[in-house]
């Protein structure tokens, strides 16, 4: 198999993966925070053959898996970052897991773009802006039931999982940080991300355009 950039960062993510959870203090909560990498880092490598990505959107998404291993190895409540600027800025919380559901949204943002750009009929335009917030807040409600689920069942952890930290509000946030995420990439990136996808050479991007 021909070594590129993309399968060098990828094999990053899968030691930073394997440390990590050899290192850290609470496994349970460290799957429960890593578990889309562990799932989706093999599926990624194995299609690399069949299903090439933009560049752009492998590098999103490793950003978004190593944001998601550092959650888990410190847990979100205590992750060093967050604390710092916690107290830099002299805030009541720790905001990780913020920026967390944040990146939630903006990284599947692109993701469900090359795929609907790529394999389905919809088109560019509003309508492709719209079902792609609709869908990154559907997933994004979704894993706030996960998150709820996740916690009943494994007891501890699963309360670290949350990483609530008191606020009540705290599902809610995270909806509208993931939205606030979806739209800022789709406004900022769109055009970037067209640029990639045409350098794919690809019939069905070319038909599209």
């Amino acid at each position: 198999m021909k070594i590129d950039n993309v399968n060098i960062l990828l094999l990053a993510v899968g030691i930073v993966l394997v440390v990590s959870g050899i290192f850290t203090a609470d496994r349970m909560n460290w799957f429960l925070d890593v578990v889309w990498v562990i799932g989706g880092l093999p599926i990624v490598l194995m299609s690399r053959k069949y299903l090439r990505l933009t560049p752009l959107l492998y590098w999103l998404m490793a950003v978004h898996s190593l944001f998601l291993i550092g959650g888990g190895f410190f847990t979100y409540e205590h992750m060093p970052l967050g604390l710092w600027v916690m107290e830099a800025f002299d805030l009541e919380r720790n905001h990780y897991d913020r920026l967390g559901h944040f990146l939630q949204g903006f990284v599947p943002a692109l993701i469900w773009r090359e795929v609907y750009i790529r394999w389905s009929p919809v088109p560019k335009g509003g309508w492709l802006f719209f079902i792609i917030t609709c869908t990154c807040l559907a997933f994004g409600a979704t894993f706030e039931l996960i998150e709820w689920w996740a916690a009943v069942l494994s007891g501890k952890s699963g309360a670290e999982f949350l990483g609530h930290q008191g606020d009540h509000w705290d599902a809610q946030w995270d909806m509208l940080l993931c939205l606030i995420g979806a739209l800022l990439a789709l406004l900022t990136l769109s055009r970037l991300h067209d640029r990639r996808l045409h350098s794919l050479e690809s019939p069905k991007i070319e038909s599209t355009g």
